[in-house]
């Protein structure tokens, strides 16, 4: 699982929804994607890389692609993402369940939704 913030301020809805559509572009062509949670301030992703990339480029060319696309849309420049982000190693299915229940539930924990399932920021890959 691999998390991230916003180096400040909260994405509205609209940015929101151009995270997740961007991350879910990278699908089978930079990696699979299993899910993901976008919040306001920050992000949570469970991806499994392709072969000849690793998380620190695919997270760079995320924060780098929707940074730009976001300080269009913001009429602004700028570092939009902290520069760190943090990794976890997922080593079996009840690690994998753990950590997508949790990512699942953030929004209800943050009181931003009492419907995790259809909260704009959630992505669970069917596949």
């Amino acid at each position: 699982m691999i998390s991230f913030r916003l180096g400040f301020g909260s994405l509205n809805s609209v940015e929101i929804k151009l995270v997740l559509d961007h991350i879910k572009s990278g699908h089978k062509s930079f990696y699979n994607l299993y899910a993901v949670q976008i919040m306001p301030d920050h992000i949570h992703v469970i991806l499994i890389p392709n072969n000849g990339y690793e998380i620190s480029r695919i997270i760079k060319g995320i924060k780098i692609a929707t940074a730009i696309k976001i300080n269009v849309l913001r009429n602004r420049i700028g570092p939009l993402w902290e520069k760190d982000y943090f990794d976890r190693i997922i080593r079996s299915e009840s690690d994998l369940e753990e950590k997508v229940n949790y990512i699942f539930e953030n929004p209800l924990r943050a009181e931003l939704t009492e419907d995790c399932e259809n909260y704009q920021g959630w992505y669970l890959q069917k596949d």
